[in-house]
């Protein structure tokens, strides 16, 4: 007897999606306990296989040392395919390729290259020769090596772009460049990524565009993220956590899994294949929707 088919027969009925393709991506740890914690949940990601796993890098290389030691031990101590996040602003050319250098010799091959953010009164004042943008970073870093570079896209529109038109013609010069591929800030409707999707390839964009994709655990700290972001919280993804108590932290996981699995299900029906997920260093909402995105969905007989 198929204990599954026993179990669930309604599965026999149910339309096969192909498994997605997913990647996750972690921030390094601010302290040893940190740390810790952060490593308990990379192993518990670990077998889901993802293409790669990416460490997100401080402005101006805040986290420089941290985020080249948690890569580096993601590739000696785990089957994981890191990457490593890189930006520009802050520092010169030198040091942003000696940091490429060293993880090229550490077998890391895979960047995530980004401008960074702007301090606050819009100035980069660094001494030296630096690149300008994060198309520049690109083209140096495949001056350096043959390097696997993803990049960021802005469903949305990035905050600082004078137009749509001119954010697209900025995500066409990085891939230009030599960018494999671009990675979009999070979203709640999918159908902004859609119309973002169909506006690339208008515009001449061929490289695969995979959306962010943000479960959310505390829907004011999103929301407070998301003004930063330029992106939009829409209000049914509000009411959904209206009146759950701010310490119920049980429920809002539950919501923020669910709701991160319907809007992929929405993109996987229209033919989306591969999601790169916000982990937050947690690994409980990831490892939910992951395994919600690998069953069946039920169709009408």
């Amino acid at each position: 007897m198929n204990a599954a088919s026993d179990l669930a027969p309604w599965r026999e009925r149910a339309h096969p999606l192909s498994l997605p393709h997913v990647s996750f991506e972690f921030f390094p740890p601010k302290s040893r306990k940190m740390e810790g914690a952060l490593w308990r949940e990379i192993k518990r990601l670990e077998p889901l296989a993802p293409r790669f796993v990416s460490v997100t890098f401080g402005a101006g290389g805040g986290t420089r040392d941290t985020t080249q030691a948690t890569v580096t031990r993601i590739r000696q101590e785990t089957r994981l395919e890191p990457a490593a996040h890189l930006t520009c602003v802050g520092l010169t050319t030198m040091e942003v390729d000696d940091i490429a250098r060293c993880y090229w010799e550490a077998d890391v091959k895979h960047i995530v290259a980004l401008r960074g953010d702007l301090p606050g009164d819009g100035s980069d004042a660094v001494k030296g020769e630096r690149y300008q943008s994060a198309a520049d970073l690109v083209a140096g870093l495949r001056a350096i090596a043959d390097f696997d570079i993803s990049v960021a896209a802005y469903p949305e529109v990035h905050p600082d772009a004078a137009s749509p038109g001119a954010d697209l013609d900025n995500l066409k010069r990085k891939l230009d460049a030599g960018a494999s591929r671009a990675i979009t800030q999070f979203f709640f409707d999918p159908d902004l990524f859609l119309d973002f999707v169909e506006r690339a390839r208008a515009a001449g964009i061929t490289a695969p565009i995979v959306p962010g994709i943000l479960p959310v655990t505390n829907i004011q700290r999103t929301i407070a993220f998301a003004e930063r972001c330029g992106a939009t919280v829409p209000g049914w993804l509000i009411a959904l956590f209206d009146g759950i108590a701010p310490d119920d932290e049980e429920t809002s996981n539950l919501v923020g899994a669910v709701a991160a699995a319907e809007l992929c299900r929405y993109l996987q029906a229209r033919g989306i294949e591969e999601f790169h997920f916000y982990t937050l260093n947690r690994a409980d909402l990831t490892t939910a929707i992951c395994r919600i995105l690998q069953t069946p969905v039920l169709t009408t007989p």
